[in-house]
């Protein structure tokens, strides 16, 4: 039955990956008929951002009195609703008034079923579970673009995956008694969950520094994966399609990575899996500061996102052993609400730099962010040390 469960989780992740990277595979083919300027997908993809972070904050109050089970259950029905929305507006008002409840749901699933798995499963199954998304995150936008390319319209598109989730809501609604079995089974001889306020959470050892190295974390991933293309392209000189598809293998890496570092993870730890991921993501950075051609650019991608690939699930499922399994879902929620800070702010600020100043010292923005994780970690690791 508990691995019963575990297949629903793992369900659950790439029903959470597919409407991520929807927005911008319609997008082109959205704008023209809302009739708005190409560049208004970012205040779209913001305020579903700012719900994530709102109900990401705001979930261990909600987890606390309906259970894990249930606010899967409705955060994803949520979610459903939302693509609906999506799917039959018909002005850009709508898309934005729609985006509220698209990132509401979004942020009180993650932070419930990361915590759920970081106290009742191995480390292994994190590295799972986020490879999950990823698969997710890569078929949405395959959904999409078969939409497209068979006559249909975006619409069908966001209907398509809105259907997925309704059929995830039903099967989630028949596991609710899994959920509670499971609970009781691994939580029987466990203190009981303690509920912290936003302050009280911050005055945890070691708290700041691990809510910081989240932000740094989903800067440097989100920063490498929404301007690899326009690097390659200006900086490096390669096509728009070559530049695409080479941007695509630092995703590629993620979701390859994670799925191998299930098989090694429990050998090393999480902490030294962090610290080796680490270690290759300023590889690659540095990779792509050399002059040795495009092989080095197309080698530092990749290797950024090999290196990305322990480091979030790792840091995820420490959570209950840095801060004790009753204290887990305050910071939790917290972790996930200061990297959803980071997805939504860094991004567009390197934007103003390659404007401003150069695309080019795009590798050293990615640098900064792995040096201030790595000291970040290591704080905790000290504060936090057995």
């Amino acid at each position: 039955m508990i691995h019963l469960l575990l297949v629903i989780i793992y369900i659950a992740f790439i029903s959470l990956g597919l409407p991520d990277s929807i927005l911008g595979s319609a997008w082109p083919s959205m704008y023209g008929e809302l009739n708005v300027p190409f560049s208004y997908a970012g205040f779209i993809s913001m305020i579903i951002a700012a719900g994530t972070i709102v109900s990401s904050f705001f979930s261990e109050r909600l987890i606390r009195r309906l259970g894990t089970g249930r606010v899967t259950a409705l955060s994803v029905a949520v979610t459903a609703i939302a693509l609906f929305g999506f799917s039959f507006s018909h002005s850009y008002f709508m898309l934005c008034l729609w985006g509220i409840p698209y990132g509401l749901g979004g942020g009180c699933v993650d932070a419930a079923l990361n915590n759920y798995v970081a106290l009742h499963y191995k480390s292994r199954h994190m590295s799972w579970l986020h490879c999950f998304w990823g698969i997710g995150a890569t078929l949405g936008p395959y959904f999409m673009g078969l939409c497209l390319t068979n006559g249909l319209l975006w619409n069908s598109g966001y209907r398509a995956i809105g259907t997925f989730q309704v059929v995830l809501v039903a099967c989630l609604v028949f596991s609710l008694p899994l959920w509670k079995s499971n609970q009781a089974h691994t939580e029987s001889d466990s203190q009981p969950s303690r509920s912290l306020k936003v302050t009280d959470t911050l005055k945890l050892p070691g708290a700041k520094a691990v809510l910081l190295s989240f932000f740094c974390y989903c800067a440097l991933e989100a920063t490498t994966g929404l301007w690899a293309s326009s690097y390659l392209v200006l900086h490096r000189g390669l096509s728009a399609t070559v530049a695409a598809k080479w941007a695509s293998l630092f995703y590629l890496g993620i979701t390859a990575g994670r799925f191998l570092c299930g098989f090694i993870t429990e050998k090393l730890g999480d902490r030294n899996m962090v610290r080796l991921g680490q270690g290759i993501a300023l590889l690659g950075a540095l990779l792509l500061l050399t002059p040795l051609g495009n092989v080095s650019a197309l080698a530092g991608l990749i290797m950024i996102g090999l290196g990305c690939a322990p480091v979030y699930p790792c840091l995820l499922h420490e959570t209950p052993d840095n801060f004790g399994a009753e204290r887990s879902q305050s910071i939790m929620g917290m972790q996930m609400a200061c990297a959803y800070v980071g997805t939504t702010l860094m991004p567009p600020a390197f934007g103003l730099i390659a404007e401003h100043i150069h695309v080019g010292l795009y590798p050293v923005f990615l640098m900064i962010f792995v040096v201030i994780m790595f000291f970040m970690t290591e704080k905790v690791n000290r504060t936090t040390g057995k």
